[in-house]
């Protein structure tokens, strides 16, 4: 693979530090909706080009795994385009979705520099390029960049409020609250308007649903169709059409399932 910085010359990817990056994750707070500050954002040109002279680019495909929970921790990944997810699997092999990181975001912590093991995984949920900065290159540049560091540790911050965020609505939400809860947070960040309502305009099966709010995918698949038959929802070329935002406004306020 070839170094990142003789691929941009010098110039960073638009792609790194786009206007309005975003993430997808389970949290009541509206703030947090667009994500953390792109960790590149507050860097100079020159410092940009010396963090990426320390980085490999690579090319992931839909599906293919970027690292694994229990494997060895080296650094983190600067997300340039597509979706990564980062989710961990409990002992008896049951999954839980943590977040969907997009273009701006890093992945591979809470530890950011090497030594450890990954606490969960990342695999890639679109076709995605990514940039890794090794642990010992990384630390040596936060040393040497104060907004780098900067950058590191609100990322962070930002990560931790999010995962506890979401500890707090599995304990304290039904599944049904949740699943109302992201399918309005769908329609926020990926909604086009439609003649039959709002379509979802992003690829998640009912298993990645499922995995985001805590369910089974049968679960999830029963429930859309009830919603469909009561008019709230319609499902559309395999995609999601959301027709009463305002019903599921009510459900996602409602207790018990």
């Amino acid at each position: 693979m070839l170094q990142a910085a003789n691929a941009v010359r010098g110039a960073v990817p638009a792609a790194i530090r786009p206007a309005g990056s975003s993430s997808l994750l389970l949290t009541e707070n509206q703030q947090w909706i667009g994500g953390p500050p792109p960790l590149m954002d507050k860097l100079s040109p020159r410092e940009r080009e010396l963090v990426l002279k320390q980085g490999r680019r690579k090319v992931l495909n839909r599906g293919q795994t970027l690292f694994s929970q229990g494997g060895k921790h080296d650094g983190i990944w600067l997300i340039e385009s597509g979706r990564i997810r980062v989710f961990y699997t409990s002992p008896l092999g049951r999954e839980i979705t943590l977040a969907y990181w997009h273009v701006g975001n890093f992945v591979g912590g809470p530890e950011v520099f090497e030594g450890t093991v990954h606490q969960w995984s990342g695999v890639a949920s679109s076709n995605c390029s990514v940039v890794h900065l090794p642990g010992k290159e990384l630390r040596s540049l936060a040393t040497e960049i104060p907004n780098l560091a900067i950058g590191l540790i609100e990322g962070l911050t930002f990560k931790g409020k999010c995962y506890s965020a979401l500890a707090q609505m599995l304990g304290t939400r039904s599944i049904t609250q949740r699943l109302a809860h992201l399918l309005l947070h769908l329609v926020e960040l990926y909604g086009v308007e439609d003649a039959d309502g709002t379509v979802i305009a992003a690829a998640f099966t009912h298993a990645d649903i499922a995995h985001m709010v805590g369910a089974t995918r049968q679960w999830v698949t029963i429930s859309l169709k009830r919603m469909q038959e009561r008019g709230i929802v319609l499902t559309k070329r395999s995609q999601i059409v959301v027709c009463r935002t305002d019903i599921l406004e009510e459900m996602r306020g409602q207790t018990g399932d």
